[in-house]
């Protein structure tokens, strides 16, 4: 089991002004400045996850897990101008240096758009593909895993939302006084110890924060797998969970601090934190954070599945 300290530094201030530094390059561009319709890799913006991760007294070692993108806006046209259009789903590694800006990423797909490739659509779809994983895997150092999707496709058969209790159902959320609205882990508190209970498995769509870059309102749903000798009660983790509401962070350092936090509040044996995401710009981001690699479910990683979507995605 890995242990450490999560501390706040004022890094995190002077990051949080480089962080935006680098992906402002695409961001306030007036009438479609930056919109292009033909192949652009150099529209693609990285972020070291180092400068997520420092404030947090993170280095990558402490989990293993994967950022799973589900793009929706994704189209070329082929060599006789046959459009092909679909769903990209890109995997990239939690252990790589770097992850892609959204807003760059975005920008990069849009420029497919009238970029003929291929002379049939299978032909066209094998070169999206290898376009966008080797423009990936260049910038942020890594391998990913990216699959096309131009028809009906299979999702995961059992999803989140199936196995995991509803914190609504686990506590009364209309007895609780909500007062913390700034990331505050001392709000966790350790459940009434029952000896046959060592495991805990909750969700919640109370999950709200907003972009480091733009300040404009994420929404996600979050999934906590525990197992250890303490557990976190429903009414303290409602309450963590909700204090997140008005902080700006990333995605994926959003579902890394909650890692951070339950890990040194209760020293789990086991702890899995995913945060699902609902569409912003046409894909949505989807971390996952755990400490063993064997509670990943397959549809994170599996290019022959999807993530079932949740009520609000």
């Amino acid at each position: 089991m890995v242990q450490f300290i999560h501390t706040v530094i004022m890094s995190e201030i002077k990051n949080y002004e480089e962080v935006v530094e680098i992906a402002s390059k695409h961001l306030g561009t007036v009438g479609g400045a930056g919109y292009k319709d033909t192949y652009a890799p150099d529209l693609l913006v990285k972020i070291p996850r180092s400068l997520n991760r420092e404030g947090y007294g993170l280095t990558g070692e402490e989990f293993v897990g994967v950022d799973t993108w589900n793009c929706y806006e994704v189209s070329a046209i082929t060599t006789k101008g046959q459009p092909v259009a679909g769903l990209l789903k890109i995997v990239c590694p939690s252990n790589s240096e770097n992850h892609v800006e959204s807003k760059s990423i975005k920008l990069y797909l849009n420029s497919f758009n009238m970029t003929k490739i291929g002379d049939n659509a299978a032909d066209c779809i094998t070169g999206i593909e290898a376009r966008v994983k080797r423009d990936l895997d260049e910038l942020l150092e890594t391998t990913t895993t990216v699959s096309f999707y131009a028809s009906d496709f299979e999702t995961e058969p059992l999803s989140f939302s199936d196995e995991y209790i509803d914190l609504s159902e686990a506590t009364d959320l209309d007895k609780i006084d909500f007062t913390a609205f700034k990331s505050d882990s001392s709000q966790l508190a350790v459940a009434d110890k029952d000896p046959e209970v060592n495991e805990l498995k909750l969700r919640s769509n109370l999950l709200r924060s907003n972009c480091r870059v733009t300040n404009q309102p994420d929404w996600g749903d979050v999934f906590i797998y525990m197992k250890g000798s303490e557990l976190p009660s429903a009414d303290s983790l409602a309450k963590y969970i909700v204090s997140h509401r008005t902080v700006s962070h990333f995605h994926e350092e959003i579902c890394e601090m909650i890692f951070a936090h339950l890990t040194d509040r209760f020293k789990p044996e086991q702890l899995m934190v995913s945060c699902l995401y609902t569409r912003r710009g046409g894909l949505d981001i989807n971390p996952i954070r755990a400490t063993h690699s064997s509670l990943i479910p397959q549809f994170f990683t599996d290019p022959e599945f999807t993530i079932r979507k949740t009520l609000r995605q």
